[in-house]
């Protein structure tokens, strides 16, 4: 791996970068409260080869969404269950609009 594809994957929302201790500290949360929406199947994070949990630009964004619920008086698993259930949603969503589009542009023959 070359210096120019080490700093192109920091650019990458999935790539890990982030430790537990780092991605807490940017939350503001616990490493707890990382560990148990972990459990809670919300997001899994990456392991070193240390077996270190690591985690991504994307999963931090959800991490916060779920401290935001949570910090509002939303039990940990509901929120999770929020998130999971508007992710679902926004997918519907995104695939109705490209059913809707793909429908206009290729019109039925009766």
């Amino acid at each position: 791996m070359t210096v120019d594809d080490t700093f192109g994957r920091l650019d990458d929302d999935d790539y890990p970068a982030y430790t537990m201790g780092r991605a807490a500290e940017m939350l503001g949360t616990t490493q707890g409260f990382l560990r148990a929406i972990g459990e809670a199947r919300l997001i899994t994070p990456l392991r070193s080869e240390g077996g270190h949990r690591r985690y991504s630009r994307y999963q931090l964004r959800i991490a916060a969404r779920a401290r935001e619920l949570v910090d509002h008086g939303t039990p940990i698993e509901a929120a999770c269950r929020i998130i999971i259930l508007e992710d679902q949603l926004e997918e519907a969503q995104r695939l109705n609009a490209e059913y809707r589009r793909t429908a206009t542009s290729h019109p039925a023959s009766v």
